[in-house]
Order: structure tokens, then sequence, then C-alpha cells
């Protein structure tokens, strides 16, 4: 029986699909392919973390997004300490997530 998936799978999977006695059919991305499969992964574990139920299963999904970011730095040429130092400089300006804040709307401010 042949399963097809057509998506980006992480380096040992397909010795894993091997030793469970299939045969995996795979071809290496060029940049660009990389690129938009890289994305696609992102959203893809990103809807997994929105489904996880469990403490287990969001830590589970979170250490899958953080993998892909990983990847997507590396391949812009930037580490994970480049993007910490944004995000510092970002939640210095802008603040973080910690306050729970929901914006609702904003109004034009009429003086008189």
């Amino acid at each position: 029986m042949e399963k097809v998936f057509n998506k980006l799978v992480r380096d040992n999977i397909p010795e894993i699909i091997k030793q469970n006695k299939e045969v995996p059919t795979t071809r290496v991305l060029n940049d660009e392919e990389y690129k938009e499969e890289l994305l696609k992964k992102l959203f893809e574990e990103c809807m997994e973390v929105k489904k996880a139920q469990t403490i287990d299963e969001i830590t589970e999904e979170l250490a899958d997004v953080y993998e892909v970011l990983l990847a997507i730095a590396k391949l812009n040429g930037k580490t994970i300490a480049d993007i910490e130092t944004v995000s510092t400089l970002k939640r210095e300006k802008r603040g973080s997530f910690d306050k729970r804040i929901f914006l609702e709307k904003t109004s034009s401010k009429i003086d008189k």
C-alpha cells in the first residue's frame, strides 16, 4: 500500500521508515523549495500546538516549532542568538504578552 505525504520531514525520518520495513521515496529540496516547505511546516506545527491538549503535548509541539524556527533562521544566515537579540529589543520597546492585553478596537480622538 502506498501512502503519499509530499512534505518536509526531519532528517532521520527516511531511516525510521526503512526500519519499519517500508521504502521511502525522497528528494533534496533546492533553497526556494526548502524555504516554502519550511513555512508550510511552521504553519503545520503551529496548528498542532493549537490542537495539543496536555502540557506534554504542548511541549512536544513547541519543540517542533522551535526546530522549524532554527531551520528558517539558518537558511537566512541567522542564529537563534540573532533572533533573541531582536526579540529582546522588541520586548523592551513594545512589551511582551505577559499582561494578556487583547486590543478590541481603536477610535479617532477628537480634540475640541
